[in-house]
C-alpha cells in the first residue's frame, strides 16, 4: 500500500516547502518510535544509523540501531523511547538531528549534501532532515517556528553591528513575544526549549552569573533529559571551579584534585557559594567539570577518575550514578566497539568458568548482590526475557556478595533461574569480573555481541527496557502502517 505525506523542509534560513510523495511502507519492528524515511537517491546501499545520547554532560552517543538504504532510498529505523528526546540520524559522517516523542510514527526525507562542502570526511557535516508532516503542533514543527522567530531577532538583516545592551533587550523581547504566541501550547518540552534557548543566548552575552543564576536555575528542577535544558548547564557552569578557586583562599583546587583526590574536600570547596543551596546541583556541576578535567593537561586523570569513583559509590541520585558509570567505563576503555574485558568465574557447580568461553554468542552481563534490593528485583525480569529470547542471547550474572555461603544460599532459593550465575571472587583469580568491568558499586549491566565486542557500556537494567534494544537487534517484527501519534 502507499502513504501520503506533506512535507516541510526543517532548514531556519529557508521558507517553507509543501509538497506531497508517496513511498511504500513495510514491516516494522515492536518500538514505540518509529522513523519512515525517503533518502537521496545518491546514498542508496549505505547504511543509515540511529544514534542516541547517553546524557548530556559527556553526549557520549550510542547507536541505537540502523537499516540499509535501498534502491528507492527507502529506509525504517526504530527505537523504544521513555521520553521526549532528541537523536543523531548519521550516514558516512552526514549527521540530521530530529526530536522524537514516545508512540509517534515520523515520515523524514534526508538530502543530498553539495560534494564541494564534504571534503573532510572525518568531521560530521550537519543537514536539515524534511519533515513530512502537515501538523503545526508536532514538536518538530514548533522548534522549527521558534527558530525561524529566533533568527528574526539575532540575525539582522541589514547586517548592522548589535551591542551587548541591544542583544539583552532583544532576547528580553523574544521572552516577552514567545510567551505571548506560545501561551496555548501545551507541550512541555518545547515551552522549556524555548525557554532555555533564550537562557543560553543571554549566557553567550555574558549577562551575569546571579541574573542567569536566578532566572534559570534557583529554585527549578534539575532536567537531566532536556537537551535544551543541559545545553544551557552546561555552557553556564563551565569553568565554575576555576571562577570560586580565584575567589577563595586555603587549599588550591589543584591540590584538592591531584593531590588529595579527596571528593568530600571538593564537595566542600563548592560550599563557599552561597548561591548555590542544592547538594544535588553541586554534585551534578562536579560531574561536568570533572568530565572536562579528564581531559585537561592541568589536571592527572587517574585522580579525576578516583574522584569519580567515589561520587559514584557515594551519591543517592539515580541519574549521577548513571553519568559517572559512563563516564568511568570510557575513562576505563569499556568504550562501544572495544572487545569486551574476559574474566574467570565460579560457576554453580564449583567450576572455574571463563566468560572467553562464551565468544560467538551474543551475552547479556550483569553484576548483583544478594544486599542490594534493587539489582535482585531485576533477576525475575531476567528469567522472562530468557524465555522471551531464546537461544539468541545467553544471559550471565556474577554475584558480587563478600560471603561465597550468600551466593550458594541464593542459588538453592531460586532454583528456577536456570541460566549461569557465577561468583566473583574465588582464590586464584587473577582478573575478577568486577575489576575488570570497573564496577564500583553491586549493579551493573552490559551487552556485548557474538565478536566479543561491547555494544551497550553500560547497558541499561531489564526494568529500564533492555528488552527493546534485543528487539531491534533480532529484529522482532509486527505489522503497522499507521503515521503520527499511535
Amino acid at each position: 500500500m502507499f502513504l501520503f505525506f506533506g512535507m516541510r523542509l526543517l532548514h531556519p534560513m529557508k521558507n517553507r516547502l509543501i509538497f506531497v510523495f508517496t513511498f511504500t511502507v513495510g514491516l516494522v519492528f515492536s518500538q514505540n518510535v518509529e522513523i519512515r524515511g525517503k533518502a537521496a537517491p545518491v546514498y542508496a546501499g549505505k547504511i543509515i544509523h540511529l544514534q542516541v545520547f547517553q546524557d548530556f554532560i559527556t553526549n557520549q552517543r550510542l547507536n541505537e540501531t540502523s537499516d540499509t538504504i535501498d534502491a528507492s532510498g527507502y529506509f525504517e529505523l526504530t527505537m523504544h523511547a521513555g521520553q521526549t528526546q532528541p537523536v543523531i540520524l548519521k550516514i558516512d559522517n552526514i549527521t540530521a538531528q530530529l526530536f522524537v516523542e514516545p508512540d509517534f510514527v515520523y515520515g523524514i526525507t534526508f538530502p543530498e549534501i553539495d560534494s564541494s562542502m564534504n571534503r573532510n570526511r572525518d568531521v560530521e557535516l550537519p543537514v536539515n532532515l524534511g519533515l513530512m508532516v502537515n501538523d503545526s503542533l508536532e514538536l518538530n514543527n514548533l522548534i522549527f517556528d521558534f527558530e525561524e522567530l529566533y533568527n528574526r531577532y539575532f540575525i539582522p538583516k541589514d547586517g548592522q553591528y548589535l551591542g551587548r545592551v541591544a542583544m539583552f533587550r532583544r532576547c528580553d523581547s523574544l521572552q516577552v513575544v514567545s510567551l505571548r504566541k506560545y501561551r496555548d501550547i501545551k507541550q512541555t518540552y518545547f515551552k522549556n526549549y524555548v525557554q532555555y534557548r533564550i537562557a543560553s543566548a543571554n549566557a553567550s552575552l555574558s549577562r551575569g552569573e546571579k541574573f542567569l543564576l536566578q532566572n534559570y536555575i534557583t529554585g527549578r528542577p534539575i532536567q537531566y533529559h532536556h537537551a535544551g535544558y543541559m545545553q544551557f548547564f552546561n555552557a553556564f557552569f563551565k569553568g565554575y571551579l576555576a571562577r570560586q578557586s580565584s575567589k577563595r583562599q586555603g587549599e588550591s583546587l589543584y591540590y584538592i584534585i591531584n593531590t588529595k583526590a579527596d571528593y568530600p574536600a571538593l564537595l566542600n570547596f563548592m560550599r563557599y557559594d552561597k548561591e548555590l543551596r542544592s547538594d544535588s546541583l553541586r554534585e551534578l556541576i562536579l560531574l561536568r567539570e570533572l568530565w572536562d578535567y579528564h581531559f585537561n593537561s592541568e589536571f592527572d586523570p587517574e585522580a579525576v577518575k578516583t574522584l569519580i569513583v567515589q561520587l559514584n559509590r557515594s551519591t543517592q541520585i539515580t541519574e549521577h550514578k548513571v553519568i559517572s558509570q559512563i563516564m568511568l567505563a570510557y575513562m576505563n576503555k569499556l568504550k562501544v566497539g572495544s572487545q569486551a574485558p574476559s574474566f574467570a568465574a565460579l560457576s554453580k557447580d564449583n567450576k572455574l568458568m571463563q566468560f572467553s568461553s562464551l565468544k560467538k554468542h551474543w551475552v547479556y552481563l550483569n553484576f548483583f548482590s544478594t544486599a542490594n534490593i534493587e539489582s535482585l528485583k531485576e533477576m525475575p525480569k531476567i528469567a522472562t526475557l530468557k524465555k522471551k529470547m531464546g537461544d539468541k542471547v545467553i544471559f550471565v550474572s556474577i554475584c558480587l556478595d563478600d560471603s561465597v555461603t550468600n551466593y550458594r544460599k541464593f542459588l538453592r532459593e531460586n532454583p528456577k533461574y536456570d541460566w549461569p550465575i557465577w561468583y566473583n571472587n574465588y582464590p586464584g583469580i587473577k582478573v575478577t569480573a568486577k575489576d575488570a568491568y570497573s564496577v564500583t558499586g553491586t549493579e551493573a549491566y552490559f551487552l556485548i555481541d557474538q565478536l566479543g565486542n561491547l555494544v551497550a557500556s553500560p547497558a541499561i537494567s531489564p526494568s529500564k527496557g533492555i528488552e527493546y534494544k534485543l528487539n531491534i537487534i533480532f529484529r522482532i517484527k509486527r505489522k503497522d502502517t499507521k503515521t503520527g501519534l499511535r
